[in-house]
């Protein structure tokens, strides 16, 4: 399975790369919008996670267009803030606070592509 994971944090990254790769996914990374637009046409992921706030682009716009493309892609919202109150997010199929302990984004994973297994 593989998992695109747009966001501007290095440090983010890293932690979700190692992680994800650990459960066995194929993990690409993006640093901004553009680059995630261009590698969720190009590469063709599974799922995809989204920070709200990355350069050149919001994640809310790059999560339009995700859907505008492919709208099956299950997209999780991730962010350091909490934006659970802005309908727009609600756009996603799920939204994680990011935090060093991934077992909530990693739950959120396996139930959204079991799901879109099963589709």
């Amino acid at each position: 399975m593989k998992i695109l994971v747009v966001d501007d944090d290095e440090h983010i990254l890293r932690l979700y790369k190692e992680e994800l790769e650990e459960e066995g996914y194929e993990v690409t990374l993006a640093r901004t919008g553009a680059q995630g637009l261009e590698l969720f046409e190009k590469t063709d992921p599974d799922l995809v996670t989204l920070d709200i706030l990355i350069p050149d682009m919001d994640g809310i716009t790059l999560l339009r267009r995700m859907k505008d493309l492919k709208p099956r892609v299950p997209v999780i919202m991730s962010t350091a803030y909490d934006y659970r109150d802005d309908f727009a997010v609600w756009a996603s199929e799920a939204y994680i606070v990011k935090s060093a302990d991934l077992t909530e984004l990693k739950s959120a994973i396996k139930k959204l592509l079991a799901k879109n297994a099963e589709a």
